[in-house]
């Protein structure tokens, strides 16, 4: 390989390694559970996301073919982290914990239970 090539995937897998300790971080130092809600489905996606790519970068460069699995775990990655995220937000604004803050408009929030 060359020298160009292995410092760009030890680069994204640093990346992604320090957003997974930022998103592990956050989920424990976040006081309420929809700001901890964020941590690890943002943060953790991408650090997930530069490793990914970095083992895509290195099968293509040794096999000359991209790994379907590795393009599969990132699809299913990329659809289900925003969609469970979105499904607990719901859940926990029906539930009703935790007073929401008012909107800047008449509007109300979008899937507040009345």
């Amino acid at each position: 390989m060359s020298l160009l090539l292995e410092t760009c995937i030890s680069l994204l897998l640093v990346i992604g390694g320090l957003f997974g300790l930022i998103g592990s971080f956050g989920l424990l130092k976040l006081k309420t559970p929809m700001q901890r809600l964020h941590a690890p489905t943002k943060a953790t996606t991408l650090g997930v996301g530069a490793t990914l790519l970095a083992a895509a970068i290195a099968m293509y460069w040794q096999t000359g073919s991209a790994s379907w699995q590795v393009v599969m775990i990132s699809v299913f990655l990329f659809l289900t982290a925003p969609v469970s995220a979105l499904y607990l937000a719901k859940t926990h604004l029906h539930l009703g914990k935790d007073p929401l803050p008012p909107t800047s408009t008449k509007a109300d929030w979008a899937g507040k239970r009345r």
